[in-house]
């Protein structure tokens, strides 16, 4: 019994060795996994190192913004054939002929005149098919321009809009001036000029 006893106690300081060497080596993978954890995995269980690239990527990569193209308005070419229809009936026939040739140039502009506003500038195209408009007749150039480039823009008069201004520098560094008639949607085309090109200046239609 006692050599049973003893031959126990020489085994059991190898065997006490042995097991702190098992519990050390597991504190050591533990330990090293809890830093592992604390380093490269966020809260939310995010990788914040290794992963960080393809999180941040992911996560900063630009929304493209949709085109957006505002709905036709007919109310200014209606306004001014029938003032010229006015002006018929009460025997102004001079005046009656700029003013009504103006509403139907204006009609038919307005059913074909597209302003499309894609992701990064403002572009005149033609048809329902959106076809290239050409060159600007009256300064040159093509008929789109980017967002960033515009210095100011107004739309005249806000609760009933005629005319759209805007001032860009892209044609030319000093700033080209722009006049177009509102023959489009004026709440439509006032909402998302103020989201691409920022605020106007001086202007903006009072909210109902």
């Amino acid at each position: 019994m006692e050599i049973a006893l003893l031959s126990a106690s020489r085994f059991l300081p190898s065997q006490k060795r042995e097991l702190g060497g098992v519990l050390r080596n597991f504190q050591g993978s533990f330990h090293e996994k809890l830093v592992f954890k604390r380093r490269f995995v966020g809260r939310n269980g995010s990788i914040l190192r290794g992963g960080s690239g393809i999180v941040a990527s992911v996560l900063g990569k630009k929304v493209k913004k949709e085109t957006v193209i505002p709905d036709p308005d007919y109310r200014i070419p209606i306004v001014l054939l029938g003032f010229a229809g006015d002006l018929v009936y009460t025997n102004n026939l001079l005046p009656a002929a700029p003013v009504g040739l103006l509403g139907l140039l204006l009609l038919f502009q307005t059913t074909r005149v597209k302003f499309v506003f894609d992701d990064e500038a403002l572009e005149v195209k033609i048809g329902d098919q959106l076809q290239e408009s050409g060159e600007n007749v009256f300064v040159g150039g093509k008929n789109r321009w980017k967002y960033s480039t515009f210095v100011n823009w107004e739309l005249w008069w806000p609760n009933f809009p005629i005319l759209v201004y805007f001032k860009e520098t892209q044609t030319k560094p000093e700033g080209q001036v722009h006049f177009f008639p509102v023959i489009f949607n004026g709440k439509q085309l006032y909402d998302v000029m103020i989201e691409r090109a920022g605020p106007s200046k001086t202007s903006s239609p009072k909210q109902s």
